[in-house]
């Protein structure tokens, strides 16, 4: 499992899935989220820009992040 840490209030699904290496960049992401091959807490969610915040866990690919403050 990953772990990112919040430097600010949240980070975007998009740059998390970038931060975590999971994708080589913003384009990467947009498909692969609206692909819905990216679940936040369990749940399909197809917005970039989803706002992930500290005990959020995204699942990929049968990979994990967590975020953490």
């Amino acid at each position: 499992m990953e772990i990112i840490k919040l430097r600010e209030e949240y980070i975007k699904l998009g740059q998390a899935l970038k931060a975590a290496g999971f994708v080589e960049d913003g384009v990467e992401a947009k498909i692969e989220i609206q692909s819905g091959n990216v679940l936040v807490n369990g749940e399909p969610d197809l917005r970039r820009g989803r706002k992930l915040y500290e005990n959020d866990i995204v699942s990929f690919h049968g990979q994990e992040i967590k975020i953490e403050k």
